[in-house]
């Protein structure tokens, strides 16, 4: 026995003395995210409240927003422009000049050749109407563009009446015709059509709309037989000679190069 006395424990301490506890972490697992929540803002369930701060990435199960983007549109690759360039202008104006030189040899050799053909069957010169048309096919073709078929032939009209024509200031109420004729028909097509077929169409379209000037002022007094045969032998004219025409020699310029600036004479390159 011990002869110290012992000492009163009126608070009913432990003998061994305070303790102190200490608070205990567990370390979150590898990869999971972290949520750092403050105490004034934890209610009894420990659930954060309204205002707690969240940080170390979204929690699992809670959706997140993200900021709205401006949405591109997609863009086209093989949309182009319709507008004139100043390559469009000068290349249209050096073709129409071109095509009037033709005109001027053409009033000479398709006169005569449809004087010959109207010989054998009355309305048959028509057969020979489709050169004095394939200024219009070829602006079409090559500068694609509105209007480009209605510039080249009136172009092409001007110079062979200014260089002499028999025919006078009628050629160019005759261009006129005739580039229009070839400018519905790509209009029509929405200028996305450069094939053949829309070629030979364009060129039946020179026609179509040339036959009411020839019946007004050259053949309105003709029986109707020869009006028919005169309109279907226009119409087969100005799709072979100048439809057809007009493309071959679109992709004989196309395969020398002098088309590199323009989408005909691209598009030759890549079927190359």
């Amino acid at each position: 026995m011990s002869d110290r006395p012992t000492m009163p424990n009126p608070a009913g301490l432990d003998p061994a003395g305070p303790t102190t506890a200490v608070p205990t972490t567990s370390a979150p697992l590898p990869g999971a995210p972290t949520a750092a929540v403050s105490s004034a803002n934890t209610s009894s369930t420990g659930a954060p409240t309204t205002g707690t701060l969240l940080t170390g990435g979204p929690l699992t199960g809670v959706p997140t927003t993200s900021s709205p983007t401006a949405a591109v549109p997609p863009t086209n690759p093989s949309a182009r422009s319709l507008s004139w360039r100043v390559v469009d202008i000068v290349v249209a104006a050096v073709l129409g000049a071109a095509t009037g030189l033709i005109l001027v040899a053409w009033n000479t050799i398709g006169a005569a050749g449809g004087d010959v053909l109207a010989a054998l069957t009355p309305g048959l010169g028509g057969l020979a109407a489709g050169g004095w048309m394939i200024g219009g096919v070829l602006g079409g073709l090559i500068v694609r563009k509105p209007g480009a078929a209605i510039f080249v032939e009136v172009v092409a009209a001007l110079v062979s009446a200014a260089i002499g024509s028999q025919w006078g200031l009628l050629s160019l109420l005759s261009g006129l015709a005739q580039g229009l004729g070839a400018e519905l028909i790509f209009l029509i097509l929405l200028y996305r059509r450069w094939s053949l077929l829309p070629a030979l169409a364009a060129g039946a379209g020179c026609a179509l709309l040339e036959y009411p000037v020839e019946l007004i002022f050259y053949y309105g007094a003709t029986v109707p037989l020869f009006k028919i045969v005169y309109l279907i032998t226009m119409l087969i004219s100005g799709a072979v000679i100048a439809g057809g025409g007009g493309w071959l020699i679109t992709r004989a310029l196309a395969r020398t190069g002098a088309l590199n600036r323009f989408e005909a004479g691209r598009e030759t390159r890549r079927r190359v």
